[in-house]
């Protein structure tokens, strides 16, 4: 029995619009299906509606910023298991160690080629094997 392909699912956390739409609309060329939200509130409440595959989380955001919104989600068993990249405009030295110590499980600084989000949206996601009902992913 064969399984089919799926689009990775991404959940992509930016306050943004602009980059928002940028980084969908790349990622869907890419072959991902994307889920938005604008601070970590909505993405708390995103991530537990769609489960997406990886989430994308902007660190500096309004209401709840993505350090929060990354602790409550790995402190939570429907969600623990969701890998987490940061995406931040912050290059500051320490910056990458405190998102991985908050749960993250990869780092991206902003701004960054689409590709090179890309490229470590599908490393991250290797290394944590299939995903959703154990099925493999479009490459």
């Amino acid at each position: 029995m064969s399984t089919t392909p799926v689009r990775p699912r991404v959940l992509l956390v930016d306050d943004y619009p602009d980059a928002r739409e940028m980084y969908t609309e790349y990622l869907e060329f890419s072959g991902f299906d994307v889920i938005e939200a604008a601070n970590g509130v909505e993405a708390l409440q995103r991530a537990m509606d769609a489960v997406p595959d990886i989430i994308l989380m902007d660190l500096s955001l309004p209401v709840m910023d993505g350090w929060e919104a990354t602790r409550r989600l790995k402190a939570d068993a429907r969600t623990a298991s969701i890998p987490v990249v940061a995406l931040t405009g912050h290059a500051l030295a320490g910056i990458s160690e405190g998102a991985k110590e908050a749960g993250c499980d990869g780092f991206v600084t902003k701004p960054c080629l689409p590709e090179d989000l890309v490229r470590e949206i599908r490393k991250v996601l290797d290394s944590h094997g299939p995903q959703r009902n154990g099925t493999s992913y479009e490459k």
